[in-house]
């Protein structure tokens, strides 16, 4: 049994807590170990498809391992300073995921981009270095190119000097490197290793092999990640290092980094998902809700090396100063707990959110439904829902559709890194001539609804904002009367959106596994007042959208308006 199978065994066994988001991808590591995937690439010079079969190479993961634990030696604290680099079964287990799964034919490894999220303390920029060293010295990369990345140069500097430390206290690794000021030289292999930060005088002509990104959520712009990223296209193996804890500051590199690891984890427990990148490994250990703080048995999901590396009793007192001192909440949340913290609050766990139920419309005699819009005009998706039930069913049926405007379609998929290209071939998301959504597009959708299925629209609930025209238009197919604006706010979406969510978790909304509506969804935070009620809100998250849920809603809020009149129609 590898160390990726013990962990596991550990966690299902319930030995070791780990949050959701670290089992989910554990399991699928060990099937890919048990069934070798094939997986499916577009060559970059051909733009051929490619198959490429990784196996988990056992030896591999043992070799990295035994280089840190033979070569790496702590350099702080009493208890550790000079002692060898002893890993734990999750650092092990780690590792062995970066270094173990590789191609069956070229012996390349199958992962470029590695995240590894978790609460401070628990030794992640130690364990950086150290994978740093193996990537600069036993890689066998003529002419490496290693680089430790952060905003600032003090920030870049942190890692690549616990590298440095590690140099000076082995003299094996000391008589082949020569630890300079700002560089560590394997003359060999003509390696080098430096920091590097925005301050940098030049970012050009970079060759990368090895960059590791610590303290992702102090980054405020993603192009240095952009920039050493992009360099590494000309590497057969190359490897991209992600190490942070939650950040305080919304709407920043972090969030983008996290909620696309986000989306590839949900996407392993959904066959038919969109969200597939096999060249990424994300491990986020977390809290899995905010109310789990005080509870000590679950602190271990955000602190694996809670007890050994992390003391325990120093978590003790900053939980019972947090809980007589309120100020002193948020900090530990996030730092301690890897909650991220923001002004409105999440609504929906993605297993609360997540209905894989489908419904053939053709075999269903529907002759009332309701309809939502939520319009725009440029960067955000227009989403339009007709929404139905069938007499002595409980269930809500949901037809939907997405559009976004054509001339945005490449620049989106490549800087949102949402597949909105594969959801055009799909059909989920339309794309409108040019670069705005014109909303008789939307008109047009509304009367293949009608005309088509034969399901009559009595009420369409919309948005007032930019709809003048829409509603003008519309009103001449479905009649003044049948446009009903919807008001935007607490007032009026409260009790619709509560009942939504209690729908939802109900597994009672049906909307045809929709990929488009369950990405919407997932990003609908709720903004909650003193009275305890609610909106939906974007969050600060800009490349995330949630119109599809604002669509959904408007519909909701007028089914429950006309409830007796639908009722009595169907």
């Amino acid at each position: 049994m590898n160390y990726i199978e013990q962990y596991y065994e550990q966690i299902i066994t319930g030995q070791i807590k780990v949050s959701r988001k670290v089992k989910i991808v554990y399991e699928k590591l060990v099937k890919d170990i048990k069934t070798p995937k094939v997986v499916k690439s577009i060559n970059g010079e051909t733009e051929e498809q490619e198959e490429n079969i990784y196996i988990y190479d056992n030896q591999k993961a043992l070799d990295a391992i035994e280089f840190i634990e033979t070569f790496c030696k702590h350099s702080k604290g009493r208890k550790f300073a000079g002692k060898p680099f002893i890993l734990e079964l999750w650092q092990k287990a780690f590792v062995s995921a970066i270094f173990g799964f590789v191609d069956e034919e070229t012996g390349f490894r199958k992962y470029k981009k590695v995240i590894l999220f978790v609460a401070r303390k628990n030794g992640k920029s130690t364990l950086a270095a150290a994978i740093g060293l193996y990537m600069f010295l036993m890689d066998n990369e003529p002419g490496a190119e290693c680089y430790s990345i952060a905003t600032k140069k003090d920030q870049a500097k942190i890692l690549w000097l616990e590298a440095k430390r590690m140099i000076k206290k082995n003299p094996v690794l000391l008589k082949r490197v020569k630890p300079l000021i700002s560089e560590l030289y394997y003359e060999e292999e003509e390696a080098t290793f430096r920091p590097l930060s925005n301050e940098s005088d030049t970012l050009d002509g970079l060759n990368a092999s090895f960059v590791a990104a610590d303290e992702v959520h102090a980054m405020k712009d993603k192009n240095l990640i952009d920039v050493t990223y992009d360099s590494m296209d000309a590497r057969d193996q190359p490897l991209f290092l992600e190490t942070s804890t939650m950040g305080t500051v919304r709407e920043n590199v972090f969030d983008s980094e996290y909620d696309y690891a986000t989306n590839i984890i949900n996407g392993y427990l959904d066959e038919t998902s969109d969200f597939v990148d096999e060249t990424l490994l994300a491990i986020i250990y977390e809290l899995d809700s905010k109310e789990e703080w005080t509870d000590e048995e679950c602190w271990q999901k955000a602190n694996p090396g809670l007890g050994t590396i992390k003391k325990i009793k120093g978590l003790k007192d900053k939980v019972a100063r947090a809980k007589l001192k309120p100020d002193e909440l948020k900090n530990l949340l996030c730092k301690d707990f890897n909650i991220r913290e923001t002004s409105v609050l999440a609504w929906l766990s993605y297993e609360d959110l997540n209905n894989e139920k489908k419904f053939n419309l053709a075999k269903m005699k529907v002759k009332y439904g309701i309809g939502g819009t939520d319009l725009s005009k440029t960067n955000d998706l227009t989403a339009a829902k007709v929404i139905f039930q069938l007499p002595k069913d409980e269930n809500i049926y949901v037809l939907q559709q997405y559009w976004l405007p054509e001339e945005l379609l490449d620049k989106k998929v490549k800087e949102d890194k949402i597949p909105y290209d594969k959801w055009v071939e799909k059909g989920y998301v339309r794309l409108s001539p040019g670069n705005k959504i014109h909303p008789k597009e939307v008109t047009k959708w509304f009367l293949e609804i009608r005309d088509e299925y034969g399901i009559f629209l009595p009420w369409i609930g919309y948005d007032a904002w930019s709809a003048e025209y829409w509603v003008e238009e519309m009103s001449k197919h479905f009649g003044a009367e049948a446009m009903i604006e919807v008001h935007q706010g607490k007032k009026t979406l409260s009790l619709p959106m509560q009942n939504l969510e209690a729908d939802l978790k109900s597994k009672i909304v049906i909307y045809n596994n929709n990929p488009v509506d369950k990405w919407c969804l997932s990003n609908t935070c709720v903004d909650v007042d003193k009275n305890g009620n609610i909106q939906p809100d974007k969050g600060k998250n800009k490349r995330l959208r949630i119109d599809g849920t604002a669509a959904l809603l408007n519909a909701y809020t007028i089914l429950e308006l006309k409830k007796g009149d639908y009722v009595n129609m169907i």
